[in-house]
């Protein structure tokens, strides 16, 4: 049945696993299966990553990093996704990897793992919402009011960015039903919109398609214009891989929302997969299309993203005008899919007193149903975030970076458990393929985490360090390792009591 057509707050069922964890159904259940896949698919947004990150790939080994680089990340993804989905399957919670590093890797390790999918998934949102700004409305919504791009400045770009992410807080903040259908929709025009810019590119071509150039080794790295200093072709070759990696990332949303969504120990592990699957499959296809209209490959090189502006340029005004509009509206509801991960959570986190101003963080409008402080921390601190000049190509890497460390910890831990201390697993089990999958993971994340501090990324291996530091002279130095008590355990009814006041507090007809 279809979630929008239940005003109930939840299935006995969801609700009851929930209440055996120790929570509360605060949040409003109203997402089907398919709203659930459609957060996860907005997030990931291949007309977003796809585009904004493409030079990292093509400047680094050129066409194959797109044909071969992009089907070798979207399979480590794949891997990532489907050992993660099994663990969803067992712990729906909205902590997502928090809730489930803590279950099985102890406090400290749910700790951790929390602060570093917290920083990934901040700078998620900021390196989108940036992403929006340059290139889409810069290079292709501005001049079509007869702005400049030039005339452009530091100002314009902090302005617009705090108006589209404030924007998108408050259409979050409106409650579960309107960010749903607005992902809903997004979910159906990336599909459609992919397709129709992939068929437009091809049909308009005034190149020869030649498949070569998709297998064909060019080191550009060191060349002026491209985002890499001069590295051996290996190194580049991986270097390039952030293309995929940061595209295909943030599908953690499916298992933020689980709170929300009906039948989760089965939906979630379905939106999870699905929206890296079909990000994986249709994303190789527009970027191959990409390499494949080219006119000449080291002068798009070096354009940077003003490739995508000069590959576009054989479509026809009108044709072109549309599917800008539609990838400049996809690329917004991107930015309002993450918020609305990021926020759940931080509202996990906070529901169990893991940041500062717990109480405030965790509390949920009795009205919307929604995590509104919650809401507006993200906002804030990733429109913050954006303020370095620079920030994309750290943003992009460091987010890459943060959230896939984020999603190993748990899946190195549920491995280490596994027919131990974990042996109540969900509905969507791996079984024999479970360690395999789980050890490929950790080896690809190990892999990814090198690649991304390289030149001139650098500035994400300061901060992770730093991060880390920071990390572990809170939990020490500062005694949070004696006053973090992590997620809690249903052991009598004074707990449900606790949870049956909290579900007092808000409108189950929201």
């Amino acid at each position: 049945m279809d979630a929008k057509l239940q005003p109930d707050s939840g299935t006995d069922s969801d609700v009851s696993l929930l209440h055996k964890m120790g929570y509360a159904q605060e949040l409003s259940r109203r997402m089907s299966g398919f709203s659930n896949f459609a957060v996860s698919f907005s997030v990931i947004c291949i007309l977003s990553g796809g585009i904004t990150a493409f030079q990292l790939a093509f400047s680094a080994t050129g066409g194959a990093s797109v044909g071969l680089g992009w089907p070798l990340g979207s399979l480590f993804a794949l891997i990532v996704a489907v050992s993660m989905s099994q663990i969803a399957s067992a712990f729906p919670t909205a902590g997502g990897l928090y809730h489930w590093g803590a279950i099985l890797g102890g406090k400290k390790w749910g700790w951790m793992t929390a602060w570093l999918n917290l920083i990934g998934l901040i700078f998620v949102i900021a390196a989108i919402n940036f992403g929006t700004y340059d290139p889409f409305f810069k290079t292709l919504i501005a001049p079509m009011f007869g702005v400049s791009p030039d005339s452009l400045t530091w100002w314009h770009q902090t302005a617009f960015i705090a108006f589209i992410t404030i924007s998108q807080a408050i259409l979050n903040a409106r409650g579960i039903r309107i960010a749903s259908k607005i992902t809903d929709l997004s979910g159906y025009l990336i599909f459609v919109v992919t397709i129709a810019l992939v068929v437009s590119l091809l049909y308009y071509s005034p190149v020869a398609f030649d498949a070569h150039r998709l297998v064909t080794f060019t080191n550009f790295t060191g060349v002026d214009g491209g985002a890499w200093p001069k590295q051996a072709t290996p190194l580049a070759f991986l270097s390039g891989l952030l293309l995929v990696t940061y595209t295909i990332t943030g599908f953690d949303a499916s298992a933020h929302t689980s709170e929300e969504t009906h039948d989760a120990a089965r939906n979630v592990p379905r939106g999870i997969i699905g929206s890296v699957f079909w990000s994986a499959v249709f994303g190789y296809v527009m970027v191959c299309a990409f390499v494949l209209v080219m006119p000449d490959l080291t002068a798009s090189m070096k354009q940077g993203t003003g490739f995508f502006e000069a590959i576009l340029a054989p479509i026809p005004k009108t044709l072109r005008v549309i599917l800008e509009l539609a990838m400049f509206f996809i690329n917004y509801v991107c930015g309002l899919a993450a918020i609305m991960s990021t926020s759940r959570m931080v509202y996990a986190f906070a529901r169990d007193g893991g940041l500062p101003a717990s109480k405030l963080l965790r509390s949920v409008s009795p009205t919307h149903r929604t995590p509104g402080p919650a809401i507006w921390t993200c906002a804030v601190l990733a429109i913050v975030v954006t303020l370095y000049g620079d920030a994309f190509s750290v943003l992009s890497a460091g987010s890459a970076v943060f959230l896939f460390i984020s999603y190993a910890m748990p899946i190195g831990s549920g491995m280490l458990a596994e027919g131990r201390s974990w042996t109540d697993k969900g509905p969507f089990q791996l079984g024999i393929w479970s360690k395999p999958c789980a050890l490929l993971a950790l080896v690809g994340a190990c892999v990814l985490a090198y690649v991304g501090i390289q030149p001139p990324n650098e500035k994400v291996l300061y901060v992770l360090v730093g991060f880390i530091v920071a990390l572990m002279v809170i939990w020490y130095g500062f005694g949070v390792r004696n006053t973090f008590a992590g997620p809690p355990v249903l052991k009598d009814t004074r707990n449900l009591d606790r949870i049956r006041e909290l579900e007092a507090n808000v409108d189950p007809s929201v």
